[in-house]
């Protein structure tokens, strides 16, 4: 354990003044990945039960508890159905309360999307921090090896080489994870809102049909 420690340490020391960079960049990756994946966790969490609640009243028919509970609760769903029953009494179309809810929806797109693509961002800025650190080390390296006995070139260059490419391959370290957590919160992000499109066509029906009953 200790010896991989230290390697992993003497990597990093090894790789010059860019590790640092592309550490910093990893470090808020990480944060962004944890504090977007626990939103959208819990904003699915609440979705959901906020769907169990209210499509049983709606079934029954019971407008007054469904907005009642609608009311009380801060998820995206509640919010969707109380837009569109506020244009529902008023609506004389299936389109015009059905906008209402899909504009909802848009409205909370952004919130659900909010800065994840930092992540693909971030991965690309570690990739190129990675290759430019390499690009400088090379370039020290050919000028150091200008001044050095001809015998000793091929060492020195070889060695230098060695760790200039460790930004490099540190910058794909990170870039690699991510990207792959990128797409993980794009793929809960998606179907979050497929859900709530799917919420929507839910709702639209079952208020066309009290609509045409009161009719």
């Amino acid at each position: 354990m200790n010896a991989t420690i230290n390697t992993l340490i003497s990597f990093f020391q090894s790789g010059g003044a860019f590790m640092y960079p592309i550490l910093a960049v990893f470090a808020v990756g990480v944060a962004i990945t944890i504090e977007r994946y626990m939103h959208l966790t819990v904003a699915k969490g609440k979705n959901r039960r906020m769907i169990a609640k209210l499509m049983p009243l709606m079934e029954k028919g019971d407008m007054n508890s469904a907005i009642k509970i609608a009311k009380g609760s801060n998820a995206t769903v509640g919010k969707i159905f109380m837009q569109g029953m506020e244009h529902f009494k008023t609506a004389r179309r299936r389109d015009d309360f059905e906008a209402a809810m899909e504009e909802s929806i848009m409205e909370a797109i952004p919130r659900l999307e909010k800065r994840t693509h930092y992540l693909a961002m971030f991965a690309n800025i570690a990739t190129l921090l990675g290759l430019l650190g390499t690009i400088i080390g090379l370039i020290k390296a050919f000028t150091a090896v200008a001044q050095v006995d001809p015998g000793l070139k091929a060492e020195i260059l070889s060695t230098s080489i060695s760790v200039a490419m460790n930004t490099t391959a540190f910058g794909l370290i990170v870039a690699i994870p991510l990207l792959f957590c990128y797409t993980v919160l794009q793929t809960k992000t998606t179907e979050i809102i497929d859900s709530l499109e799917m919420t929507v066509v839910k709702f639209v029906n079952h208020l066309s049909r009290v609509k045409n009953a009161g009719q």
